[in-house]
């Protein structure tokens, strides 16, 4: 009997997607950004309070997220705020917390 999986006909942009994000996500310090934006727009300065380390470090792993296409940002007024741009890596982002960090 045929597994129906093996039909499933795979995007490779699809999958060399998931594979960047994924390689981007990878990082610690990165995911405990993704876990604390979720599907919130969050400035940075409130990411740089909740994650607890210096603006700089926390700017330099926007920018790497920001590149890789998961994270997208808005100002208002002097502040940026910034937000997780694909409804999949949201998606993503509360299975993994909900599996590892029991939210």
């Amino acid at each position: 009997m045929e597994d129906q999986d093996d039909n499933i006909q795979y995007d490779d942009s699809d999958i060399s997607r998931a594979a960047r994000c994924l390689k981007a996500m990878s990082h610690p310090l990165r995911l405990k950004i993704l876990c604390v934006l979720g599907s919130n727009s969050i400035s940075v300065q409130d990411i740089v309070e909740q994650v607890g380390t210096s603006q700089s470090n926390i700017s330099q792993h926007l920018a790497i997220l920001r590149d890789k296409g998961i994270l997208d940002y808005k100002k208002e007024a002097n502040r940026v705020y910034y937000f997780i741009d694909d409804e999949r890596v949201i998606h993503l982002i509360q299975m993994m917390r909900s599996i590892f960090c029991g939210v």
